[in-house]
């Protein structure tokens, strides 16, 4: 699905679910309980989001809570948040027993099912059917068990940075000139007013310390040598910044939040699930982080357009839980991630020989001049 105009692009990973977690100090006070009303709560059943048995009997994923988190191009408080492509894709895996929290962000453009054997970019399976069939998605396509999500809308993010006082970024001179250019339209989509930063004459790399409309349009650059690959990056960056400010908030910032951003939110997470999150979560801590695919082609395709193709999805997915879960528990892919993997391969053309016989990286993130994919199929 397509969208028009500048709000295409806005929205970027606001790691919502961590802060929820990072600020359970918030919890013990009496206005959380109307605040909570403000989020917009649905139930998912767990039979219907496409976890393989074989992984809900795995003692590798019984010590981890995984979640899934969607940013949505919706506007406005009340906006629908079920009918956009999920343009950010994040999957946060809590470790229960160490309290390390990893984050992975799945490349909107990968190709993969979305759903009854239909191989698109990955980020359509949330417009097709919501946060139900997305997380489908995620789970037969990578042999996961996630059964709860956090979906943000894009204006959720401005409000956050704004109510935390802004957050320092390192950036370069490049960076500074897109995200002024950026600005102009973020601020248009949120209604928020900016100031342009005034661009070094050296190239050179400082820390700015940006506010809402400039973090957002920060997250949003795609140019400059990256791509989408990059804008992860940064946005995991911001996430990061975030949580540490979270971590030191004051109540009348936490209280601003809850108000502001809140109805903004539509989350699995019940009132009393939260508040059993929230007895403890200050101890948790953010880990390392991933882009996902690792290994992988960019490629145009005559009817799908430009696409991440996984190579393979196979050594994708076992690359995925060695990063979440550790090298020792003996990971085997399903016949389901098998399946899809060889189907990947058969329509791009690419297999576990490409990167043997490339001079290129596994993870090269390469474009054209233009910005666009130059593979074409």
């Amino acid at each position: 699905m397509k969208k028009s105009g500048v709000a295409k692009k806005i929205l970027f990973a606001f790691e919502i679910i961590i802060l929820l977690v990072l600020i359970g100090g918030l919890f013990v006070y009496g206005k959380i309980n109307s605040s909570l009303d403000k989020l917009n709560t649905t139930e998912i059943d767990e039979n219907s989001v496409g976890i393989n048995e074989d992984i809900v009997q795995s003692e590798r994923l019984q010590g981890y809570t995984n979640i899934a988190i969607f940013g949505i191009d919706s506007r406005g408080e009340g906006s629908e948040l079920s009918a956009e492509n999920s343009d950010v894709i994040i999957i946060a895996s809590i470790n229960n027993d160490t309290k390390e929290v990893k984050l992975v962000s799945l490349y909107r453009d990968t190709l993969l099912d979305v759903g009854n054997d239909s191989y698109e970019k990955c980020n359509a399976a949330y417009a097709y059917g919501g946060a139900q069939q997305a997380l489908t998605m995620l789970n037969t396509n990578l042999d996961l068990n996630i059964q709860d999500y956090v979906t943000v809308n894009f204006a959720a993010v401005t409000e956050v940075v704004d109510c935390l006082g802004g957050v320092d970024i390192e950036m370069t001179r490049d960076e500074v000139i897109h995200m002024n250019n950026y600005c102009e339209g973020t601020a248009a989509v949120t209604g928020k007013s900016y100031e342009p930063i005034e661009v070094p004459a050296e190239d050179i790399t400082q820390t700015y310390h940006l506010d809402g409309t400039q973090a957002t349009s920060y997250a949003r650059i795609r140019y400059g040598g990256g791509d989408d690959y990059k804008r992860t990056e940064r946005q995991r960056t911001v996430i990061t910044k975030l949580v540490e400010k979270a971590k030191k908030a004051s109540l009348s910032q936490l209280t601003e939040i809850m108000d502001r951003v809140f109805p903004l939110i539509e989350t699995s997470f019940q009132k009393n699930e939260i508040f059993e999150m929230g007895a403890s979560m200050l101890s948790y801590n953010l880990g390392e982080s991933m882009g996902f695919p690792k290994g992988f082609v960019p490629v145009t395709f005559e009817t799908k357009g430009s696409c991440v193709v996984p190579v393979t999805l196979r050594n994708n997915v076992v690359e995925l839980h060695n990063f979440l879960f550790g090298t020792d528990t003996g990971y085997e892919p399903s016949e389901t991630v098998l399946h899809r993997s060889e189907v990947i391969v058969s329509l791009s053309g690419y297999d576990e020989t490409y990167f043997a016989n490339s001079t290129e990286s596994a993870d090269s993130t390469e474009t054209d001049s233009s910005g666009t994919y130059s593979t074409e199929y």
